[in-house]
């Protein structure tokens, strides 16, 4: 890549930098935008490593002497702006010198068999990064957000899911009867009620159900599972955080499958 095919953008009124903080600091913005921005290297790593090529890769004007060997054909469009520009739009305390805009990818069917992972109506998108990171650690390949879920695509939730979105199969916004072309069995977790995790033989794949911090999986769900599920809480806890329960479970079931 040449000096002519790279953008230098120093004027705070650009329509790119108008587009960057919708997408910094409002968490559904890039479902009208069909875009995603993605912020500092780590999560452009992440992506390129799963061969995903963005829309349009960002550069602070004080890291793109050092970052263009390394970079300059990431993207179709290579952009350099002042590095105050690129503060002003982050959505950090610290902000990053780099960032990825991507095109949303589209809304993948829903794999029968696939080991999944449904979201009923979580609301915290650290809670929500965090279920996605342990989905991919421990092979569940797909997650199903069901309406009323805290955007997939949403910038905290990019951060608190460390990459894990390029590796997985998301389909969110969808209604319960989405869950029907699912072919493998549906397990419900709740504080109060189902067979202790430790005790129980567990189905590999499955689908598990992980429902909203405070009321967890809706009635009307937790009916449809073929088994429902209590993690042990010897210390007396009332109930355990919902992305540190989908930890345990997940590892539970790929260990007992031998995985």
């Amino acid at each position: 890549m040449t000096s002519d095919d790279v953008s230098h953008v120093t004027s705070r009124n650009n329509p790119l930098l108008k587009e960057l903080r919708k997408l910094a600091h409002d968490p559904g913005a890039y479902r009208k935008a069909g875009r995603v921005w993605l912020e500092g290297d780590h999560l452009c790593r992440a992506a390129r490593e799963r061969g995903v090529r963005p829309a349009v890769a960002i550069f602070a004007e004080s890291l793109w002497p050092s970052a263009r060997h390394e970079w300059a054909n990431a993207a179709a469009k290579t952009v350099v702006l002042a590095d105050a520009l690129l503060a002003g739009v982050s959505g950090l305390e610290s902000p990053a010198p780099m960032g990825f805009v991507l095109d949303l990818p589209a809304r993948p069917t829903v794999e029968p068999a696939a080991p999944t992972v449904v979201l009923d109506r979580l609301q915290d998108a650290g809670n929500v990064g965090s279920i996605l990171r342990s989905a991919a650690a421990f092979g569940f390949t797909q997650v199903i957000a069901l309406k009323g879920t805290a955007a997939l695509w949403a910038p905290k939730v990019l951060r608190a899911g460390m990459g894990a979105h390029f590796g997985l199969r998301l389909i969110e916004g969808v209604e319960m009867d989405a869950l029907d072309a699912l072919t493998i069995p549906w397990i419900a977790t709740s504080s109060h009620r189902g067979d202790l995790l430790h005790r129980t033989s567990l189905p590999h794949p499955c689908a598990w159900l992980l429902g909203h911090e405070g009321q967890g999986v809706s009635a009307a769900l937790e009916a449809r599972a073929s088994r429902h599920v209590r993690i042990a809480q010897p210390g007396g806890e009332e109930s355990l955080n919902v992305a540190a329960a989908a930890a345990i479970c997940l590892h539970a079931s790929v260990a007992g499958a031998g995985t």
